[in-house]
């Protein structure tokens, strides 16, 4: 048996910053309102025809290869999460497979939203620890901006989401004091469509049936979000979660050196932070420049907060996500 450990990381988010300013220019909003609610003062949108779901992945993929000083030819697995592929099928993991040049192994999607990247990780691990990978490439990448209703109508979820990607190499550990401590994954679909997309799906709404209506009021092809159900959800889940991974290693709060939430919304980070009694030094934050990237929010974090010094080695690292599905889960890293 062994550990895995994250052994490169790397993010892209593109060039173009949207402010809240920009945004009062399109909707009936403010910079007051939306940071009072979610924390957000800036956003990262694509420029169409400069980036995709996919080429921001790759970007972010080529930054933690290098710095995991690993060749492209030494991955063994890919795994892609995102709400938001290039196209339904096929997923963007073999669209990754193809564009890094990598030799013909296994490509997997992720559809868990929020918990997308935090669901990854945990497969890759399980890949690692039974020996049947040595290196595996986990990408969280999202491009959001395209599809969201920017309109006054939509304001309360098209303020809230941005666009980037970040990506890890897992890596085989044969310390097993050191990597990844476990995972820990649970969802409670009863919850589903308070924080969902319908249309297009095979399920209510097919493309033919949107073309057919021609509906300039149907929102059903819109992200929907029933934002207090979510955030009281998400303060008692995230506590929940990161407790859970605590008591299954026998630690204790005060042994957390770096959480890093899912960026959800700020006062939701903000709430578990006081709740659990951790400094600012403990807690990353960046949904005040990127907003919420969905899968790609904490490996953004991630990434960030090791650049700057924040996590050591030795550190104790708790990944934590709550989201659409509802789907939730924890990552004990020591690092």
């Amino acid at each position: 048996m062994y550990h895995s450990k994250i052994k490169g990381l790397g993010y892209y988010v593109p060039e173009n910053v949207v402010t809240n300013e920009d945004l009062s220019k399109v909707m009936e909003t403010n910079d007051e309102w939306i940071q009072e609610r979610t924390g957000i003062q800036e956003r990262r949108h694509v420029i169409r025809g400069e980036d995709t779901t996919t080429s921001m992945g790759v970007k972010a993929a080529k930054v933690a290869i290098e710095r995991a000083g690993i060749a492209k030819e030494d991955i063994d697995f890919v795994i892609f999460a995102t709400l938001s592929p290039d196209y339904y099928f096929p997923g963007p993991g073999v669209l990754v497979q193809r564009d890094l040049g990598l030799k013909t192994v296994g490509a997997l999607d992720v559809r868990n939203q929020c918990s997308g990247f935090v669901y990854a990780i945990s497969i890759a691990d399980q890949y690692i620890k039974t020996g049947m990978y040595k290196n595996v490439l986990v990408i969280g990448s999202e491009l959001h901006s395209t599809g969201l209703d920017m309109t006054t109508r939509g304001r309360g979820v098209s303020v809230i989401f941005g666009d980037g990607a970040g990506a890890a190499i897992l890596s085989r550990e044969e310390d097993l004091s050191k990597g990844i401590l476990s995972t820990h994954l649970h969802s409670e679909g009863q919850h589903a469509e308070e924080l969902s997309l319908i249309a297009p799906g095979m399920g209510k709404r097919w493309v033919t049936d949107i073309i057919a209506d021609n509906d300039p009021n149907d929102e059903s092809y819109y992200p929907y979000m029933n934002g207090q159900f979510v955030f009281k959800n998400a303060v008692v889940r995230f506590s929940e979660i990161i407790n859970e991974g605590l008591q299954a290693n026998n630690l204790e709060i005060s042994d957390i050196n770096m959480l890093v939430p899912h960026q959800a919304n700020l006062r939701i980070s903000q709430f578990i932070q006081q709740k659990f009694k951790l400094n600012d030094d403990q807690v990353y934050n960046n949904i005040q420049k990127y907003g919420n990237t969905t899968a790609a929010s904490i490996p953004i974090a991630l990434t960030e907060a090791w650049e700057k010094g924040k996590i050591k080695e030795g550190d104790l690292v708790v990944l934590a996500a709550f989201g659409s599905g509802f789907t939730w889960g924890s990552v004990i890293i020591r690092w």
